[in-house]
């Protein structure tokens, strides 16, 4: 990894003493030792945990089959996942466009916006797109954007959660607008917005005719305990953008869905948008099972029984640590963070996880906070695991 990845990767991995994961199951992943870590991490992909039997048998079946498409015919899968897809998407979008990843996902909105006539874009302090150019020019932290501006012109970012700040940039110019935001701030934190923020952001894109993408790639298709963020208010985006569930675990894919007005240009010009691995069968049959699997397994509804009991078990854990050393504990559903009163001190925490053997995910936009993303499957034991290993992490914070 040093001499031919990145050295600075390599630098943190030795010092803090990462091992190598070769394998993994269930809420599991393994080391070259066969240890086993508990998976609360993986930047909420692992939604179903890892190698979900269903999933990999499909995919499995798909790779001795017929693993990428010519695109000269017609490929069923692809038209299949989509359907799956749009049963459970949010009422009046009904068109599905399948990438590779979650920045593609961005990518493309941005693109259909520009294609619809929406010449400025307003985005969300704070907010996290992705870490392509054009996904960067609309991520709400200077950090990732520092040394290659300009990007895309035209963008303006509002406080995360004040329907005001975004009334007084929509009627500040006549040039039609398009409005990104996520239901809830993954990478900026788990921050949670105010009830009805979002169906006031609705009702001013719908005054002010702006277009308003929904970017649910982390927090979609359940982690948040509901199959999407923007349906706990009852809105529907013209555009929405889903992945890292979407995968299973197995297979990377994510997806942009529109409504007919707003996909429509592309219905006239199919060759104006294409991608020669996207919508591949592998990731079609991939995100087909995986859809599957939720709707089965009711796991939407388990993730929202699961974390409403976890986050006070959490919060409890780690209340011996005082304000002090943990600001807040805060989440909905399978998403959690815990801010600290330092980047430093989150640091800290995640390597003494680490030592107890549970994996956690840093937070991009917010170093001081780090986030839980555990699986919808996590057992009882694994349960007291997580909480036992918070105590003791935390407990070790107060002890130096």
């Amino acid at each position: 990894m040093r001499d031919h990845v990145n050295r600075g990767h390599s630098r943190i991995a030795s010092l803090l003493g990462m091992p190598l994961e070769v394998r993994s199951a269930g809420a599991l992943v393994y080391d070259e030792q066969d240890t086993p870590y508990l998976d609360c991490g993986g930047y909420g992909v692992f939604f179903l945990g890892h190698c979900h039997p269903d999933i990999v048998d499909a995919v499995a079946g798909q790779l001795g089959r017929h693993p990428l498409s010519t695109w000269a015919l017609v490929e069923p899968n692809l038209s299949r996942a989509a359907q799956a897809l749009i049963s459970v998407a949010p009422t009046g979008l009904e068109y599905v466009t399948f990438v590779n990843s979650g920045a593609e996902a961005i990518e493309f909105a941005l693109k259909l916006a520009s294609l619809n006539g929406c010449r400025r874009v307003i985005a969300a302090e704070g907010g996290f797109h992705g870490k392509t150019l054009g996904a960067l020019s609309v991520t709400g932290n200077d950090r990732y954007r520092t040394g290659i501006e300009p990007l895309l012109p035209g963008v303006q970012f509002v406080p995360f959660g004040d329907v005001a700040a975004l009334k007084a940039v929509l009627e500040s110019d006549a040039e039609r607008a398009c409005v990104l935001l996520e239901p809830v701030q993954a990478e900026g934190g788990v921050r949670i917005p105010p009830d009805g923020y979002l169906r006031g952001v609705k009702e001013l894109c719908e005054h002010f005719d702006a277009l308003l993408i929904m970017d649910e790639i982390q927090s979609g298709l359940g982690r948040l305990g509901f199959w999407w963020g923007c349906g706990q208010e009852g809105v529907c985006p013209d555009l929405l953008t889903t992945g890292k569930t979407l995968s299973g675990g197995v297979v990377p894919v994510a997806a942009t869905l529109a409504t007919a007005e707003a996909y429509e240009l592309l219905n006239q010009d199919p060759l104006f948008h294409s991608s020669t691995y996207a919508g591949n069968p592998l990731a079609a049959v991939a995100a087909g099972a995986t859809l599957e699997v939720l709707n089965r397994d009711n796991l939407i509804e388990h993730a929202r029984l699961v974390g409403s009991d976890l986050l006070p078990q959490i919060t409890e854990a780690l209340t011996p640590a005082g304000s002090h050393i943990i600001r807040e504990i805060r989440g909905r559903g399978l998403l959690i963070g815990i801010e600290f009163a330092t980047a430093a001190l989150a640091g800290v925490f995640l390597t003494h996880m680490l030592r107890e053997r549970v994996l956690t995910s840093y937070t991009l936009n917010a170093g001081s906070v780090i986030r839980l993303t555990p699986p919808a499957i996590l057992g009882s034991s694994q349960i007291d695991w997580l909480l036992g290993a918070l105590e003791r992490s935390a407990a070790a914070l107060v002890g130096a």
